[in-house]
């Protein structure tokens, strides 16, 4: 951000592709603080979705929460439905796969994890309600703090979830060793000991 977050690109040159015009805010593919090398990475003067949800994502891994949000901030302020298509983040063409990456910001915000093989599921502590989806299902997580423990509902909205174990990050692990399956409109309500 120090060095690549631009918040205006009036002036700014950009031999390539521009998806940043005007005053508007984006993070750059690379910048040089001490010098442009004899031949720099071609795309440095660029902006793309698609590394800038990546780097935001990274950010918010590493607890810079306020960066990362900034950063996914500037990319829906620029498409935002009024200067750019919401549903078309163009890359290297039309509905370019690469901004998929947003998607990374979910489970980095709510600390999801979910494995199929050892059927467990992961979260943050936080209220939410926390979006999830896993290959098989999709629905929401909420944490309600009840003294030393944290009432989870755990819902389906579509698709068929099995679990054996449920754990809030730093804190306890709620467990069914005969397996818990919820089905699409079910919901699983249960403790966690912090």
């Amino acid at each position: 951000m120090k060095h690549n977050r631009k918040k205006s690109f009036r002036g700014h040159f950009n031999c390539l592709r521009s998806f940043a015009l005007g005053d508007e805010s984006a993070l750059l593919m690379a910048s040089y603080p001490r010098g442009r090398p004899a031949n720099p990475f071609p795309y440095f003067t660029e902006v793309m979705t698609g590394f800038e949800y990546a780097a935001a994502a990274g950010m918010l891994y590493e607890g810079q929460v306020k960066n990362g949000l900034r950063c996914i901030g500037d990319v829906r302020a620029r498409y935002d439905g009024r200067k750019r298509n919401p549903f078309d983040e163009a890359e290297c063409g039309h509905h370019y796969a690469r901004a998929m990456a947003s998607w990374a910001a979910v489970n980095a915000l709510t600390g999801f994890r979910y494995s199929a093989v050892e059927k467990s599921m992961e979260f943050a502590a936080g209220r939410g309600p926390w979006f999830w989806s896993t290959g098989l299902a999709w629905g929401e997580c909420r944490q309600h703090p009840a003294g030393r423990f944290m009432r989870v509902d755990l819902s389906v909205r579509s698709g068929s979830l099995a679990l054996r174990s449920f754990q809030i990050k730093g804190a306890g692990r709620a467990g069914w060793p005969l397996g818990l399956v919820l089905k699409a409109g079910e919901t699983a309500r249960f403790r966690v000991w912090l």
